[in-house]
This record gives C-alpha cells, sequence and structure tokens, in this order.
C-alpha cells in the first residue's frame, strides 16, 4: 500500500485533446486514477464509453467533476440539481467515491438558496461525497466581486466534504495551508496545480506560480491527508502533444516528490 496519496489526473488536463486521450496519457505516465470532468466532450457525459476507457488503460476513475462551470452551462440540462444527480449517477456507476462541485453562481438564486442543505441530502441519498470547490471573488481592475453564493470559500460552510484547488486560492489570495487547517478532515480532495497573483484562473504546471505549492503538497503529506491528489493544469498553451506530454510528466514527478514522506524527501 502507497505511503502517500494517490495521484490522479484530470481530464481537463488535456484540453483541447479529448477524454480517451487523457486515458491514454494517464495510463503511460504513470498516474493512478483519472477524474472526469463532464464537460463539452461528448465521450465525458457517456458513463459506457468512461467505464471502458477506464478497463482498456487499467486506471480507475476516483471522481466526477460536475459539469458547473460557465462553459458547461448547458451540458446536461439547465436544472443544476439534475446535473448532480446525475453526477452521483455516473460516479456510483465507475466506482467513483467522490463529486467535485462549484458554489452556485450568485445569479443562481434558488439553487444556491438551499446549496449547503441540498449539498447534504444528496450526500445522504447516494452515498457519494459531494466536494465543495474553494473559488475566488471575481477582479475587475481594483475592485473585488462576489460571484458565489453562499461564498467562495468552503471552510465558512458546514460542508461534509470539500476541495482545494491551488489556483482558485492563487487568485483569491488565500493560504492553502490555512484553510487545509481550518477544514481538517472536511478536506477530501485536491485540484493540484498553481498560480500567481493574477486576476486569471492560470492552473499552471506546479513550481511555476508562487502559491506554495511544494509546501502544501508537504502539508498534505505531514497531516496524513487520506484522499486522493488530482492534477488540474492548463496545457491549451502547448505547441504540440510532445510539450503536451512534458507538461503532464513534470507536474506528476513533482506530486510524487512533495507527497513523499520527509524521510525519502530528506528533509526534516
Amino acid at each position: 500500500m502507497s505511503d502517500r496519496p494517490r495521484i490522479g489526473l484530470s481530464t481537463s488536463s488535456v484540453y483541447p485533446e479529448t477524454t480517451p486521450q487523457a486515458f491514454s496519457w494517464a495510463a503511460a505516465l504513470g498516474y493512478e486514477a483519472i477524474e472526469v470532468m463532464v464537460g463539452v466532450d461528448a465521450v465525458s457525459q457517456r458513463v459506457d464509453e468512461v467505464a471502458a476507457l477506464s478497463e482498456r488503460h487499467g486506471v480507475p476513475v476516483i471522481a466526477v467533476h460536475a459539469p458547473c462551470l460557465l462553459f458547461t452551462q448547458n451540458v446536461w440540462g439547465l436544472e443544476p440539481w439534475r446535473k448532480l444527480e446525475l453526477s452521483a449517477q455516473m460516479a456510483s456507476a465507475l466506482g467513483a467515491e467522490v463529486v467535485v462541485v462549484h458554489p452556485p453562481f450568485r445569479w443562481q438564486r434558488e439553487y444556491a438558496r438551499d446549496f449547503v442543505n441540498g449539498i447534504a441530502a444528496l450526500e445522504e441519498s447516494s452515498g457519494i461525497a459531494f466536494a465543495v470547490e474553494n473559488m475566488y471573488p471575481w477582479r475587475a481592475s481594483k475592485r473585488q466581486i462576489e460571484m458565489y453564493q453562499p461564498g467562495w470559500d468552503p471552510s465558512e460552510e458546514p460542508y461534509a466534504n470539500t476541495t482545494i484547488d491551488l489556483s482558485h486560492a492563487a487568485i483569491a489570495r488565500s493560504d492553502p495551508i490555512a484553510m487545509a487547517e481550518r477544514l481538517g478532515p472536511r478536506l477530501r480532495h485536491i485540484h493540484l496545480t498553481d498560480g500567481t497573483d493574477s486576476a486569471k484562473d492560470e492552473h499552471l504546471v506546479p513550481g511555476r506560480g508562487d502559491i506554495g505549492a511544494a509546501a502544501f503538497l508537504q502539508h498534505l503529506a505531514a497531516t496524513g491527508f487520506a484522499g486522493e491528489v488530482v492534477l488540474e493544469i492548463n496545457t491549451r498553451r502547448c505547441a504540440d502533444q510532445d510539450e503536451r506530454e512534458r507538461d503532464l510528466r513534470e507536474a506528476l514527478e513533482f506530486a510524487r516528490t512533495h507527497l513523499a514522506p520527509a524521510e525519502v524527501r530528506g528533509t526534516d
């Protein structure tokens, strides 16, 4: 049994490549699992096709990311609770225990009104952990605009399960180690990436930003984090498949290095 958390790859990390390509790279590079981003790629929406990919490549699906991004608003219809129900059904069928979900946008008033209680009810009825992800205030010039309800910081709400995304923490200028400490055992899932003091959601290869990705992983290792760590990086600007593969390999090696126990890393 591994002495560190399992390291997975989000299918979004290979965009504009497809879900099948993500499974292929995960298997070839040595990723231990996949998180499926349900999106505009039709394969990502089909349980049977994802299950076949998982079996063919020998890479399990550990999480499903619900289609709650701006560009996936039309995936699986427009009703947000139905999207979450379908995400839970997909996770259950694939043997995954986690659905990653963003808090509602401010304009989704009815959905936001009972989001905290609704998530708890879905967890109870489905047996799936809905790990609510940290988001960030949107920045316009020197102003910050609160775009998420009940808020962008999941540590301020009584969610049973949560996700920390390091790129989102960078935009929010939020210390991810401090957030992890506030969450304690409610921290279930990690989106490993990186970012800078930018208004853009950069999703850099970890180590290329300044949010402290290495220290964060070392904190997880030292505190016995029992969830999974998923690489969710942006490779859209890569010139070709070779460069994209190098980024995916670099991200995996970063995770392996800094999630290793302190005695393996040679540090105190």
